[in-house]
């Protein structure tokens, strides 16, 4: 499979949480890097954020990413693309809401690096752990690896539409736009000079670097993340899988770096319980855990990330360290002591 050792990335989204992090690990790494976002307003943060990088950071605004050709000026000079944008949050009745832009914004990236990529030698997709884990199966069925597909929440999806609950219709998009991928690389793979891998993070947790004026506009995970260090009622008996947020930004670069398989699984197990332990015990402010509740080692289904830390040379960072840091951020903000 084809790699490349420098040059510009194309990062759509880029003003996500993951994208952020994503830009940054690549700017770090001596990569240009072209980022794309919905509107100049939502590129105003990025453009002050990266300053220190120069001419090594660009912003282009793709208005509709589900719009025919939406990246086809994009992706003209650069040599991969990490392609992250993709709706994530569970409020919407109608499931498109999730596989338009999911599925459409895939498949819409790809055929503009077909026609217009000739650079490219790399295509990162940002998947997800729900891809390939089945949400209702509760019973410890071995690990979860690249074999696997979320089929239950594309047939749910399927037979009740509007009625699905808002995780599946979530999931089916995630479904859909990573076998679009696949499916469109096996069109084309004769035509085109790039190739795929898909990196499939579960709950990405972990500081933030994009835009954030408040915890109310903190994206989905996050504000879980956030939440669970002030009210940890309904967090006693839950869990399941998570990645720092650092970790799935280097991920990406090596992704693009590395001659690798297909797929790589990013995640490992845990509790909100082991969070909340996490916290250092100077920091009485907080809200700590519950002795006796559910720990990572009572969660039953967890991910194979073997490929990962063999082929990609993953180090994955620890619970303890990523709550540090992510309290620290929020100290520095001032939304702790707005809270409390």
């Amino acid at each position: 499979m084809p790699s490349t050792q420098s040059g510009k990335v194309l990062v759509s989204g880029a003003n996500g949480f993951v994208a952020t992090w994503v830009v940054q690990t690549f700017l770090d790494a001596g990569f240009s890097v072209r980022g794309t976002v919905r509107s100049a307003a939502k590129g105003r943060h990025l453009k002050r954020f990266f300053a220190p990088y120069g001419d090594k950071f660009e912003l282009v605004v793709v208005p509709d990413i589900t719009a025919t050709g939406a990246f086809d000026e994009a992706v003209q000079g650069v040599d991969a693309i990490a392609h992250t944008a993709s709706p994530f949050h569970l409020c919407a009745d109608d499931p498109a809401a999730f596989s338009a832009p999911a599925v459409q914004g895939t498949i819409g990236i790809l055929e503009s690096a077909r026609k217009y990529g000739r650079g490219v030698r790399r295509v990162v997709i940002t998947s997800s752990a729900v891809a390939v884990s089945d949400m209702t199966v509760k019973e410890d069925s071995g690990a979860l690896d690249e074999f696997h597909w979320n089929t239950a929440a594309v047939q749910a999806v399927s037979e009740k539409s509007a009625d699905t609950g808002n995780l599946d219709k979530y999931c089916n998009s995630k479904v859909l736009a990573e076998r679009g991928a696949w499916e469109f690389l096996d069109r084309y793979r004769t035509e085109v000079g790039w190739d795929i891998a898909v990196l499939n993070p579960p709950l990405v947790l972990g500081p933030v670097i994009h835009e954030g004026p408040s915890p109310a506009g903190l994206n989905t995970s996050t504000k879980m993340m956030f939440n669970a260090f002030f009210t940890t009622e309904g967090l006693k008996t839950s869990g399941g899988q998570w990645a720092n947020v650092k970790d799935v930004g280097r991920a990406h670069l090596l992704a693009v770096m590395t001659e690798l398989p297909d797929y790589v699984p990013l995640a490992a197990g845990f509790a909100w319980q082991d969070l909340l332990d996490a916290v250092p015990a100077s920091a009485t402010h907080y809200q700590k855990g519950f002795p006796g509740s559910i720990t990572t080692e009572m969660w039953p289904r967890h991910m194979d990330n073997t490929r990962a830390q063999e082929v990609l040379g993953m180090e994955y960072t620890s619970m303890h360290e990523t709550v540090e840091e992510t309290l620290a951020d929020y100290e520095s903000r001032g939304w702790i002591k707005a809270c409390n």
